[in-house]
């Protein structure tokens, strides 16, 4: 393991943060002058970032916190074209009007981790829409295409993979690599910036970019990755049956965020604290060391941490409150999320298999279906046995119908 001088790689490496690094003695002498300026690029494909994004964030905020200065690129001129990263498939191609508005939309996460403004070690948010829709593309080719080969581009694994499975890549995805290349250089020139950072299978694009950089004579480039994290049983970080843990409260309540956290593995718990939570390594050991059913406190401590840095430590107390009041008093907590059902469609009664996809339980009635046969969903705390049940206005308590998945999944139905 690298001895590392500077506060930045020296964190990172504490509490698992680093997969690879191109340079490390080179850059850890730059961030240990508190010389480090480094980016990560987030295209703007949905309305909302999710925790697959969250350990690059946390590791802006680390790079700031230890005196070293961030860049959040916005990819208002990738998301144009797509990035071939980790797919099977083509992204869809979004309209112009739909990569500005979920530009908007994704912003304002970013300064719950890190500070703006105009100091020396204060973050900068910039768009590669600034440079990339203004290229020309004969001097584009020209100026930096002809630093590309196709003979190693084809090695990547974003195009070998797709190109082994016999997928189709497209012309414009196969040019994100060279874009994202740019994007280093132009922040470079701009900005000063010498590090880019991002997740394991963008080690070859920022690999380019360096070797870009070193063609059109900027400064010395260095790159970071982190890993990409699956649970300890192996499956994908970020995803559940209902869909992808979002990040903006519109999409995700701050209450199924610290369940998610809640609901995390025994094994992880250490892992994630270190990862994705502002704690001092020696409380996380404390934490670490609980056994039995101990440990549930430790995922307790974990989901409210995790949510106050994204939702803020009032949301996360009012959601361990509403756990709390929930499972160990039984009650129904009227802050639990809540969908609402026009009147005159609640009058008639709602099926309960739609019912429950409504409420974003379950994805499909087939799910709800297999989930009824399991004994795994309720209304008002009662199991559901019969699949054509109708909710009505006879189920009605306290104003609401509550819905459960399991012990941990609820949500309340409201007539509007």
């Amino acid at each position: 393991m690298t001895a590392y001088k500077s506060d930045f790689l020296r964190v990172l490496q504490e509490r698992g943060y680093i997969h690879q690094v191109s340079d490390p003695q080179g850059l850890d002498a730059l961030a240990a002058r508190g010389e480090a300026i480094a980016y990560v690029g987030y295209d703007c494909t949905a309305p909302s970032l999710h925790i697959g994004h969250l350990l690059s964030i946390m590791i802006l905020h680390w790079l700031q916190k230890t005196g070293n200065k961030p860049i959040a690129l916005m990819g208002g001129g990738t998301t144009r074209v797509g990035d071939p990263s980790g797919r099977d498939e083509t992204r869809k191609l979004l309209t112009y009007e739909q990569i500005d508005a979920n530009k908007e939309s994704i912003k304002n996460v970013f300064s719950k981790f890190i500070t703006f403004g105009n100091g020396k070690a204060d973050a900068v948010m910039a768009d590669n829409a600034e440079w990339l829709a203004k290229l020309n593309y004969i001097e584009m080719l020209r100026d930096v295409g002809r630093h590309f080969s196709i003979n190693r581009m084809l090695t990547m694994d974003s195009v070998r993979l797709r190109l082994e499975r016999e997928q189709e890549l497209s012309f414009i995805e196969f040019n994100y690599m060279i874009l994202q290349s740019y994007d280093f250089v132009e922040l470079a020139r701009r900005y000063g910036c010498n590090l880019q950072m991002g997740g394991s299978d963008q080690w070859g694009n920022i690999v380019n970019g360096i070797d870009l950089g070193r063609r059109m004579g900027t400064h010395q480039l260095y790159a970071l990755t982190c890993p990409l994290l699956t649970t300890s049983s192996g499956a994908k970080m970020g995803k559940t049956a209902a869909g992808a843990v979002w990040l903006n409260a519109d999409l995700l309540s701050p209450y199924d965020y610290w369940q998610y956290w809640r609901n995390t593995e025994d094994a992880d718990v250490a892992r994630f604290l270190k990862l994705f939570t502002l704690l001092p390594l020696d409380e996380i050991a404390r934490l670490a060391a609980l056994e039995g059913q101990d440990v549930n406190e430790a995922k307790k401590v974990l989901a409210t941490e995790a949510t106050a840095l994204v939702h803020g430590r009032a949301a996360a107390l009012e959601a361990s409150e509403t756990a709390r009041r929930t499972f160990e008093e039984g009650g129904i907590a009227q802050s639990l999320p809540t969908i609402e059902i026009p009147q005159a469609e609640f009058a008639a009664g709602v099926g309960v298999l739609a019912a429950f996809v409504r409420a974003g339980l379950v994805s499909s009635n087939g799910e709800a279906r297999r989930h009824i046969k399991g004994g795994g969903l309720k209304v008002n705390d009662v199991a559901v046995t019969d699949e054509k049940r109708v909710l009505t206005p006879a189920d009605v308590a306290g104003g609401v119908i509550k819905l459960s998945l399991g012990k941990k999944r609820h949500v309340l139905l409201k007539g509007a």
